[in-house]
């Protein structure tokens, strides 16, 4: 066996959706901050992104974490969020599937009948409280960053659509969040190519006529998921297809896009504090969450939002890379 780098991870799934979680290979990263390494990452060691998400190591709905040492001292472990499309601020069922790792591989001190897990990413501090049994993390309540509206009621002009009505937010990551029916299609499995090309076509409006911004951090930029929402669905149980660049669903309810949808839904007047929503994703597993608090984000209304769900270990694994690897970062198809 000949390889140039040996990279060990602990394989999960967040209610469907998979965090290949990085333990160790991967040196602690240049950078005062997670944000700053997240940048870091990105102009200097993004093929490591491409060798583990991509084929043949991954496929076209991959997702992962690595973990590095803490940039803060509130923190116990900081961590990276990567995934074929990128490397996120934050990532909702990536952070559920590492705390889980971290539970049962015992690399955090584990007390029962629970343990908090304090994560330092791009995005913030995310606060994980781990409910364990017997050495097991039954499920994990996510306190995340604070959860913001960009804009309600925006009109962009779709290609393929025409004019589109929408509304941005922010969960960690950028939003646009309308009906599907908006783009006159039904919430049916069976029109998923149709339902993807569509996300595409409304992440490609936004991001040229409307790029949202945080503006706290404005290396957080653009959107990149559009949460097409059920018929149906309400203030207290939402379902939806979550469209993420460049052409895939996500298997899980989405984190950072329930918060999101939380921000929007508070903004809207439907949520207060202690309200209690039940999102489900496209194959029908759900998470819950909760507006825990109002807050503000550079002085427009925010809230803080909890969300909770379970994630499973599937295995364990180390990768290689062979010199004579004609796709020594991998590829997309």
């Amino acid at each position: 066996m000949r390889s140039q780098l040996v990279l060990h991870t602990v394989e999960s799934h967040t209610e469907g959706m998979p965090t290949r979680v990085v333990t160790g290979g991967i040196a602690p990263i240049p950078g005062a901050t997670m944000a700053e390494r997240r940048l870091h990452f990105l102009a200097h060691l993004d093929h490591l992104r491409t060798l583990l998400m991509y084929e043949p190591r991954g496929h076209s709905a991959m997702s992962g974490a690595v973990l590095q040492p803490p940039t803060r001292p509130d923190a116990d472990w900081g961590v990276l969020f990567v995934e074929v499309s990128g490397c996120l601020p934050m990532c909702g069922h990536g952070a559920i599937g590492v705390a889980t790792v971290l539970v049962e591989t015992g690399m955090v001190a584990v007390t029962e009948p629970r343990t908090v897990i304090r994560l330092d990413t791009p995005a913030g501090l995310v606060v994980a409280d781990v409910e364990v049994a017997d050495g097991r993390a039954l499920g994990v309540t996510l306190h995340n960053v604070p959860s913001f509206v960009d804009r309600l009621d925006a009109l962009v002009e779709v290609a393929g659509h025409g004019p589109v009505r929408l509304d941005l937010a922010y969960g960690g990551n950028f939003y646009a969040i309308l009906p599907i029916d908006r783009v006159g299609l039904p919430f049916d499995r069976a029109e998923a190519p149709r339902i993807l090309a569509a996300g595409a076509a409304v992440m490609d409006a936004v991001n040229e006529q409307l790029r949202p911004v945080h503006p706290e951090a404005p290396e957080i930029a653009g959107c990149h998921h559009v949460q097409f929402v059920a018929p149906g669905s309400t203030a207290r149980h939402s379902r939806h297809a979550m469209a993420i660049h460049p052409g895939w669903f996500d298997r899980s309810p989405c984190g950072t896009g329930t918060s999101a949808r939380l921000a929007q839904l508070h903004a809207r007047g439907e949520a207060d504090v202690g309200h209690v929503l039940v999102n489900e994703s496209f194959i029908g597993s759900r998470f819950t969450a909760t507006v825990v608090e109002r807050t503000t984000v550079a002085g427009r209304p925010a809230i803080v939002p909890a969300v909770t769900g379970r994630a499973w270990l599937t295995g364990t694994a180390q990768y290689f890379l062979d010199p004579s690897d004609p796709f020594p970062a991998g590829f997309l198809l």
